[in-house]
């Protein structure tokens, strides 16, 4: 019996031989019962099985994960295998093979054969994990530099070797190890791939991208009214985000809804994205939220109104406004008047509270 499965595709580790045999000469040998294999390669399940010769003649053969025992649900018809695998047409061997492996491929596997005198399982079956190669990184050495680590989801064989890539370009100074240690900078990326089987590299890691901020909606903000501010990054591992106001942190979301923005929440933002690698800072943005002044009533010193208008205007213009002598109605000018009234919504402008309308 040969460990097939190395020869498809790449099958990381094997354990043990299983033999599952019955008092009546019927039975299953599993060249494993555990097997670590990448994701996208193709790998060989090894299994054989017997029964007695006389009188005995088979009837069916089925690999299956799920259905009972008496009513298993053959592989070949699971939509989920559609087209992926295959089973040995070799007298008394019973192997199954699993093309373009995917991580829900990983569970365990069972094989059955009935003939005109009875049916027989393999127990317990053979458990495949798929996994994809990921790079571990620890920072925690030196300030400066990291300790990248490649590993599987599965136990893989200690006699592996592995490649590891920067920027995409192999590194031919490093000694085949699990392990690499470099200095980081901003721009590089890092991979492995266990020799030989390149095809199934890891992907790669690096400090997140520059940071981009976006305000939606992009228009003049008025307030009372919504808006999102959003802080992306392109990174591996995920970024972690935090948000600051005039360079106070203020939250760890990538996003900020204010579901009805003050005037107070006027000022500068900028973002960060962290991970294991390293931080980068966004440019910063000014958010400047415009307070609707309603109504401005002139009054003559009768108190009779002389004039309504509404505008929209910054805070700033609405201190201005009320501090100066003169201010700007259209295109007019025209002199203020004592006891003039601004009404505006929620401002709190100098210490000094304006009116609800």
């Amino acid at each position: 019996m040969s460990l097939s499965a190395a020869a498809s595709g790449f099958v990381l580790f094997l354990l043990s031989l299983t033999v599952v045999e019955s008092q009546d000469n019927y039975g299953v040998t599993y060249t494993s019962t555990q097997i670590c294999a990448f994701k996208g390669s193709t790998v060989d399940i090894g299994c054989s099985f017997k029964h007695p010769s006389r009188y005995t003649y088979l009837w069916n053969t089925v690999w299956f994960t799920k259905g009972n025992d008496n009513n298993p649900d053959d592989l070949k018809t699971d939509p989920v295998y559609a087209g992926r695998v295959s089973y040995s047409s070799d007298w008394k061997s019973c192997t199954l093979t699993i093309r373009d492996l995917r991580e829900s491929d990983s569970t365990v596997y069972k094989f059955r054969f009935e003939t005109n005198q009875k049916s027989f399982i393999g127990l317990p079956g053979v458990t495949l994990t798929v996994t994809v190669l990921q790079v571990h990184v620890d920072t925690s050495s030196y300030p400066d530099s990291a300790t990248l680590t490649c590993r599987g989801s599965c136990r893989l064989n200690n006699h592996l070797f592995y490649a590891w890539y920067k920027n995409g370009q192999k590194i031919s100074n490093q000694s085949d190890q699990y392990w690499y240690t470099d200095n980081l900078n901003p721009s590089d990326s890092y991979s492995c791939a266990v020799t030989g089987h390149e095809d199934f590299s890891s992907p790669s890691v690096y400090i997140p991208k520059l940071p981009s901020v976006s305000v939606s909606p992009s228009a003049e903000i008025v307030e009372g009214s919504s808006v999102t501010l959003t802080c992306s990054s392109d990174a591996n591992p995920a970024a972690n985000y935090t948000w600051y106001k005039e360079q106070q942190p203020i939250s760890q979301e990538k996003q900020i809804i204010f579901r009805s923005i003050w005037f107070s929440d006027s000022g500068k933002y900028c973002c960060t994205a962290e991970n294991e690698l390293g931080k980068t800072i966004s440019k910063v943005i000014s958010i400047n939220v415009k307070c609707e002044l309603q109504y401005v009533y002139i009054y003559e010193s009768d108190n009779t109104p002389i004039t309504c208008y509404q505008m929209v205007l910054t805070v700033l213009s609405v201190s201005a406004f009320i501090m100066s002598s003169r201010f700007s109605v259209g295109s007019s000018w025209l002199p203020k008047i004592w006891g003039a009234i601004c009404k505006v919504k929620h401002a709190e402008i100098n210490g000094n509270t304006f009116f609800h309308i």
